[in-house]
């Protein structure tokens, strides 16, 4: 009798990688309905329709995606805890971005989501709004728009770590292109937490930034 290929060591890591997958595409697809959908509907919508969805849309969203996000997390980190001798320059970059991404959510959209979620809340039931509403709203977008940002080049070096791979992370050639890549990386984060949209603010524009990151960072780790 032959060893079920899903119930060995191989097998579990596939589970995991499987897993991954499944939450990633739940936690990605929501950030592109947000930022490319909703975000863009709230702008016209009138009031009454815009209290509506934040009271009964928005809630159910940020489920799915903030525990998206999280099982997204665990699965990677259960992944790179097995296969960390198998690291390379483009898993080092794609799970940074990754883990940037995760902590945005939890550590700044969704607290201030939550915000805005009690405040409309408040104001269909006849009160006033929250004062800390005001600044919710552009903390949460900014964080939103800089993990649209970072989605593209992350899922690009998660599949280029397997098809296009840019070398071991120990590698002593390969030091100081990832030095500079995550200097770029955390620098874009910093803008996160204490900076503008800047050309991210329009849909069109976060989708080009996001590829022209990509190739920045793909040069940068090609090149150097």
């Amino acid at each position: 009798m032959t060893d079920i290929a899903l119930f060995t060591a191989g097998g579990l890591d596939y589970l995991f990688r499987w897993g991954h997958f499944l939450a990633g595409i739940t936690w990605i697809g929501l950030l592109y309905y947000f930022n490319f959908v909703q975000g863009e509907y709230f702008k016209e919508a009138e009031d009454s329709h815009k209290s509506g969805a934040f009271q009964k849309l928005v809630p159910r969203a940020l489920w799915w995606f903030r525990w998206g996000a999280m099982f997204t997390f665990l699965t990677g980190v259960a992944l790179l805890a097995v296969r960390h001798q198998y690291l390379t320059v483009d898993i080092v970059l794609g799970a940074t971005m990754g883990t940037l991404m995760f902590l945005n959510v939890w550590m700044i959209i969704w607290p201030n989501q939550k915000i805005l979620i009690a405040s409309a809340t408040q104001v269909a039931q006849g009160g006033s709004a929250i004062p800390e509403a005001a600044a919710a709203a552009p903390k949460a977008a900014l964080a939103s728009r800089t993990n649209t940002l970072f989605s593209l080049p992350m899922l690009f070096f998660m599949g280029s770590s397997a098809h296009l791979p840019n070398g071991g992370a120990t590698d002593e050639t390969n030091t100081t292109a990832m030095i500079v890549a995550l200097v770029i990386i955390f620098g874009l984060e910093a803008n996160a937490l204490f900076g503008k949209q800047g050309p991210m603010t329009a849909v069109s524009g976060v989708i080009t930034s996001g590829f022209v990151l990509t190739a920045v960072l793909y040069g940068v780790v090609a090149i150097l």
